[in-house]
């Protein structure tokens, strides 16, 4: 059974510790204006994780987004007659947002170092921007003085922040805003996708998600975060600084959310309280002139290095380490073939119930000199069981991947369910009801087994791209009945709410199984779903596919021979990238060319043995 939920507890204790926050911290060393600024270093990592701790996406760009909403608010606060320093705040913010869009287009064509590297020549940019050709708007050198502090005007009401505690009130609102929308938004069905991406974006968008939508969607939100802290920076400082656009604003943000810990949201406000304090511990109260950096990058160093998972982390960790421990569960039971196990779980329709589901006409694909495959025709029937052999070399995994469009045909074309899906997109593949499961486990091995499976589902459920950012998860309707029957189908009912990471070899292959059936495939594609297995292992899960055969269309490719010739209807064997004989399993078995290509030779090594 799932932990109970207990609404709002999170939003809640966040909303007593910022009240009791300003008469406390002044006891420990805190000043006032220090104060402020964790709240506004704060609210923006709370962005930057959703970017990054959320979405593994590392940017050290968000200076560019943080100087431009700051300068835009402070403009109109500064240059113009308007007045409404609210106003001017959400105007500063839209406008990142814009410019995090549009930089985006750019940067998202990347992963990995190349995005950031992409992200910190844009700050660069910008910062040469503001100095230069745009320094008649932001001051250039001087920045943008005359800031008026923080106001609420209502027409026939208006009231400035200008107290202390006033203007902490101020900060704090809006820290507690930003938060409750990042927690609606990590709570949402996009919050588990940004997840997946984060742990393997690859098979997210194999489970049929438009993940460079949701990159785009969680980059905007996160530039649009830095844009508002930035305009609450010029009301707290009464001017808007020119080093907002710098590098090292950016390398703050990394810093604060790894010290506080990535991935929890409240990690960068913990991690700004450490910096900002030891910031003013350095310069202020000990006088260590400019050797304090020298200081605070070490301890920044050796933070980072005994504490993986940032100051939160840590806590969890230790939390983890001196709980009860759940007794262990039994080991499931042995599985029997049951043709109507899975009878309500759902399946993608196609035009037509009969014929061929796929077809393949002259399906080559060239790497440089080498082909993979060569003139290749292939049909599956619909509810047919087919399987595909060949010895290593004979370019099955290349046939599966270009089936699946992973991978583009040099030559060819593919027909399922009477829609040429030559050219398609692995994601768009999936949304009609193409699905693999992979050789190598391809899991989301920091979720658990409920979290992987509704990943799947809700590619289903909610199709490629949806921005229900403030619905939860369990609200999508459908999903705990298809994650239930999935589970139940791969024998994982008792794991639900395991982590992946803890589950055994077995487990994990018949979780991989489940991912590619949670995804309701009108044809289903097993790529080695019995390698790595032990003997019991292969009984078992042979018992499974024959459950799950019932009815559905699949190609299978595996070496264990005996386990096809159980498993499957017809068999098509791949020698030298091309399509060497088709026939039953009899027939194959009985074939001399097979022999010779693949049994054979495999009879005779164990006989040499």
């Amino acid at each position: 059974m799932p932990t109970r939920q207990r609404p709002f507890i999170v939003e809640i204790l966040v909303l007593l510790a910022l009240i009791a926050a300003p008469f406390v911290l002044p006891h420990l060393g805190f000043n006032q204006t220090t104060i402020n600024r964790i709240l506004i270093w704060g609210l923006v990592g709370i962005g930057f994780d959703l970017l990054f701790g959320f979405t593994g996406l590392l940017s050290f760009g968000q200076a560019a987004f943080f100087g431009t909403g700051g300068m835009f608010a402070a403009y109109l606060l500064t240059q113009t007659s308007f007045t409404n320093t609210i106003g001017a705040a959400l105007a500063g913010t839209v406008v990142a947002g814009i410019i995090g869009y549009l930089i985006g287009l750019l940067a998202l064509r990347r992963t990995g170092i190349y995005f950031a590297m992409i992200t910190v020549a844009i700050a660069e940019v910008f910062f040469f921007l503001e100095f230069n050709p745009l320094s008649a708007y932001t001051g250039g050198e001087n920045g943008l003085p005359g800031v008026p502090p923080p106001n609420l005007s209502l027409g026939f009401f208006e009231y400035t922040f200008s107290s202390s505690l006033g203007m902490y009130g101020f900060f704090a609102f809006w820290y507690f805003v930003g938060l409750v929308i990042a927690l609606r938004i990590v709570r949402s069905p996009v919050g588990l996708v940004l997840r997946a991406i984060r742990d393997n974006p690859l098979r997210a968008q194999a489970l049929g998600h438009d993940i460079r939508g949701y990159k785009m969607t969680v980059f905007v939100v996160a530039a649009m975060y830095s844009g508002f802290g930035g305009s609450l920076l010029g009301m707290l400082q009464g001017f808007m600084p020119p080093d907002a656009f710098m590098f090292h604003t950016s390398g703050e943000i990394v810093m604060q959310t790894a010290i506080g810990g990535a991935g929890w949201l409240f990690g960068p406000l913990l991690g700004a309280t450490v910096w900002l304090y030891l910031s003013d511990l350095f310069q202020t109260t000990l006088n260590l002139g400019a050797t304090w950096k020298l200081i605070l990058g070490i301890v920044f160093v050796l933070l980072v290095v005994f504490l993986r998972h940032g100051l939160v982390g840590a806590i969890v960790d230790l939390y983890t380490l001196i709980r009860p421990r759940p007794s262990a569960l039994p080991a499931p039971a042995v599985a029997t073939a049951n043709p109507g196990e899975d009878t309500l779980l759902r399946r993608k329709s196609t035009a037509s119930g009969t014929g061929p589901i796929l077809q393949v006409t002259g399906l080559t694909k060239r790497y440089g000199g080498l082909v993979a495959n060569s003139d290749i025709d292939f049909s599956v029937q619909h509810g047919e069981l087919r399987g595909i052999i060949g010895p290593n070399g004979a370019g099955k995994s290349t046939f599966f991947k270009m089936l699946t469009c992973e991978v583009i045909p040099t030559s060819g074309q593919i027909i399922f369910a009477g829609r040429d899906i030559t050219d398609l997109g692995v994601a768009d593949a999936c949304q009609l009801g193409l699905t693999k499961s992979y050789q190598i486990n391809q899991l989301f091995d920091r979720l658990t087994v409920r979290q992987n499976l509704a990943i799947a589902a809700l590619g289903e459920l909610r199709g490629k791209f949806k921005l229900d950012l403030f619905k939860s998860v369990p609200k999508v309707r459908g999903l705990d009945p298809q994650i239930a029957r999935t589970a139940k189908l791969v024998r994982l009912s008792e794991r639900l709410d395991t982590p992946v990471s803890e589950l055994a070899y077995g487990e994990k292959r018949r979780l991989e199984i489940g991912l590619a059936l949670a995804t309701s495939p009108s044809l289903l594609l097993l790529d080695e779903p019995l390698a790595g297995m032990s003997p019991q292992e292969r009984v078992e899960t042979v018992a499974l596919l024959k459950s799950i055969a019932a009815g559905r269309t699949m190609i299978v490719i595996d070496h264990d021979m005996d386990a096809m010739f159980e498993l499957v209807e017809r068999i098509t064997v791949l020698q030298e990238g091309r399509v060497l004989v088709e026939g039953t399993p009899d027939e194959i078995r009985n074939n001399a060319a097979v022999q010779e290509a693949y049994l054979g030779g495999i009879h005779e090594e164990a006989g040499s043995a």
